[in-house]
């Protein structure tokens, strides 16, 4: 929630999205206990995965200037603990989850 806040799209629609990726791994995770440190990262990219659908690429890079077009993705890519915002092109860590900078 603070990631979308920061950015800028934490509207009704945007957050309903967060809410059912929320949902659907609440689900996930009461199947396999052992996954719960996964969940953080997962969520993050199930909404990344929704808004590319209806807003494009979120969160654009904030590590490579105030022009860039390119995406953050999380990593570790299939969750774990502590995930993080890494740039597409540079490969640099660019903040931890629910720490982007505001634009």
């Amino acid at each position: 929630m603070r990631d979308l806040e920061a950015t800028g799209i934490a509207t009704a629609d945007v957050v309903s999205a967060l809410e059912d990726a929320v949902a659907e791994r609440r689900w996930w995770a009461d199947q396999w206990p052992e996954g719960c440190p996964y969940v953080e990262g997962l969520v993050a990219q199930d909404v990344q995965d929704g808004l590319l659908e209806t807003l494009g690429r979120w969160p654009l890079c904030t590590g490579c200037g105030p022009d860039a077009t390119h995406a953050l993705y999380i990593h570790p890519e299939l969750g774990g603990p502590d995930p993080m915002w890494v740039c597409e092109v540079s490969g640099s860590v660019v903040a931890p989850l629910g720490a982007l900078p505001r634009r």
